[in-house]
């Protein structure tokens, strides 16, 4: 089907429509976090970078990077088109979760980032989730 608006407009319309976030996503990992009896979390707080998820007791801040918009080294597949579109963009996004890390770790914040395929191993997330609970705790003094 042919696109009947010009490319500037479709480019408008396009730039209106606001995200919604990765809401799946955080779903699934919040259901990980609770069949494994992971608590003290909480969503949406105001940190660099808008953590999915922080533990504030620990000082840790968990990032679900999704396989397309972070350039998962297994699963990212750039489109075949607009390529010097596409490329620069996840580059950028790419750059930007370095800054993000950084930044959280200069105000005393330890990050864990997931894949989204990794949320097809529950076991495995909740494994790596509760040893960096306990190495975060330890290094700001809590023991876990």
């Amino acid at each position: 089907m042919t696109d009947t608006l010009t490319r500037q407009k479709r480019s408008e319309v396009m730039a209106a429509i606001s995200s919604s976030g990765n809401l799946t996503t955080e779903l699934r990992l919040a259901s990980i976090l609770r069949a494994n009896g992971i608590a003290g979390w909480r969503r949406h707080q105001a940190l660099p970078g808008k953590p999915d998820f922080a533990f504030r007791r620990e000082r840790l801040v968990v990032f679900v990077d999704g396989c397309f918009w972070h350039g998962c080294p297994w699963h990212c597949r750039m489109p075949k088109s607009r390529q010097s579109y596409w490329n620069p963009k996840i580059a950028r996004n790419k750059a930007r979760d370095k800054t993000v890390r950084a930044l959280l770790a200069a105000a005393g914040w330890f990050v864990h980032r997931i894949w989204e395929h990794s949320l097809n191993e529950p076991s495995s997330v909740a494994a790596r989730l509760i040893q960096d609970l306990k190495t975060a705790a330890k290094r700001n003094g809590r023991v876990s």
